[in-house]
This record gives C-alpha cells, sequence and structure tokens, in this order.
C-alpha cells in the first residue's frame, strides 16, 4: 500500500507512523486525520511523506488503506456520515468493536480488518494480531514486526484481552521499587536495578525452544528465594483473581 490514512492520532497512530517512516527505504504517504492536532502537526513537521488532511472523509479519500484508531466509544461520533468506497481497505484497532459495527457505521462492503498493534511497532519488534488475514494488512504490519493472523473474532477478544495486562506488568515493577525505597533504597537506585532485572528476564523470553513454565522452573532452586515468592505471594487464590479478571475484560470485549 502506497497511501495509507489514520483516523485518530494517538499513541499507536503515531507509533506506525513512526514504525513506517524511520527505517529508510521506500516510505508510503500517509494522511493523518486532524483528530489529535498536536500529534498530527508533530509528525507531518517530522516526516515530509506524512499529511494532515482537513477532516475525516478527506482521509479516506486519498488513501487505499484506513487506519481506524480512535477510542471504541467515540468511534460512532469520528466514523458517522463517512463514505468509504468497497475498493478501500479498513483497519480497525478498536477493542471491543466487532468487524459487523464497522460495517454497519460505514456502510461499506470494503474488506474490514481488525488489529492490535503495540507501541514497539515504531521500533518494528512488535508482533500485531490481525483478523481475519488480509494480504496488504498482513503486509502492513509485517514490516513493522510482524504478523498473527487468526481466523475468527473469538480468538482475536482473547489476545486483545491479554494486552490489558501490560500497565499491569509495569506496576507491579513500580511496586518493587516502592518496596525497595521503604527499605532505605535511593528510589533512582531501585529503578535502576528493578530495571536490569526485568530487562534480563525479556531477552529471556527469546528462548522459544522452553515453554514459559519451564523457563520460570530454570529460574528457580527448591526452597530458593524464588520460589518462595511465587508460591506465597502468586499463589492459587491470587492467579484465579487474575483469571477472573481477564474473564470479565473478555466479556466486555465480546
Amino acid at each position: 500500500m502506497r497511501r495509507i490514512g489514520i483516523i485518530g492520532v494517538g499513541e499507536i497512530g503515531k507509533a506506525i507512523v513512526e514504525g513506517l517512516l524511520s527505517g529508510g527505504g521506500a516510505s508510503p504517504e500517509v494522511f493523518l486525520s486532524p483528530r489529535g492536532a498536536r500529534v498530527a502537526g508533530e509528525l507531518s513537521e517530522r516526516f515530509e511523506d506524512v499529511q494532515v488532511c482537513a477532516d475525516n472523509q478527506e482521509v479516506v479519500d486519498r488513501s487505499e488503506l484506513v487506519v481506524i484508531a480512535v477510542r471504541r466509544q467515540d468511534h460512532h461520533e469520528a466514523l458517522a456520515g463517512l463514505k468509504v468506497d468497497d475498493d478501500k481497505t479498513v483497519v480497525s484497532l478498536m477493542a471491543g468493536v466487532a468487524i459487523d459495527d464497522v460495517r454497519r457505521t460505514l456502510a461499506t462492503g470494503a474488506p474490514i480488518v481488525r488489529a492490535i498493534p503495540l507501541p514497539a511497532v515504531r521500533e518494528r519488534r512488535s508482533v500485531t494480531v490481525t483478523c481475519p488475514s488480509h494480504p496488504a494488512v498482513d503486509a502492513l504490519f509485517e514490516h513493522l514486526g510482524g504478523a498473527m493472523s487468526v481466523a475468527d473474532e473469538n480468538a482475536f477478544n482473547v489476545f486483545s484481552a491479554l494486552t490489558g495486562t501490560l500497565t499491569a506488568h509495569y506496576a507491579y515493577l513500580a511496586t518493587l521499587t516502592s518496596w525497595a525505597t521503604r527499605h532505605g533504597i535511593a528510589p533512582d537506585v531501585a529503578d535502576q536495578y528493578v530495571r536490569c532485572l526485568f530487562q534480563n528476564v525479556g531477552r529471556s523470553l527469546n528462548d522459544e525452544s522452553r515453554p514459559l513454565h519451564q523457563l520460570a522452573a530454570v529460574h528457580e532452586t527448591p526452597q530458593g528465594n524464588n520460589e518462595r515468592i511465587r508460591t506465597t505471594w502468586f499463589d492459587p487464590a491470587n492467579a484465579a483473581a487474575l483469571g477472573e479478571a481477564l474473564d470479565g475484560l473478555l466479556a466486555d470485549l465480546k
């Protein structure tokens, strides 16, 4: 696709633009909606292939592939009245908004694909789940780090729920830092050590020869420190509570 439009230029929209245009080589033309004017304006100043359009209809008209990245509670207002010809391709990044809902709102026969890009697409290091598979959309996200297509929206919603755990992970790390600070460690030193500790965990995830439960096992010794925290804090009740939270989120996404 040589002409890509983005309606809703928030963090993910910005990351897609940066991933598309920061890596060198041939770049597509990118057309941005005025929604998120500050970010859109900044991107148009940084990249010569980026243009901010007057309205959402102009984004659609000038693009071959249209990415919709507005919040789900705003999508009826943002998309109402848009005319999308059947030869366009629509990519919806809206969690909890089914393809049929998007199609009714846009009243179009164009292909509609759902996707879950993460901020790391700006570095072309994030695998993006798509549904259903579409050659142009999968090629776009392969360029941004990889595409993982699933056949139906039930499976897609499970992956969408999993992404809802990201900030809980950051909060967990912040809690560790706060605990160390309460025990006399300087905040910047605690922050540095916790970051280093879990960056190493991240690198170990590159070992795809072993499933995650085996990676956990090889990082602890019987009756050692890691086993103690895992079994006393992340106990069956804690694990069940996490599962219940994910079940509730999944029900809402459906």
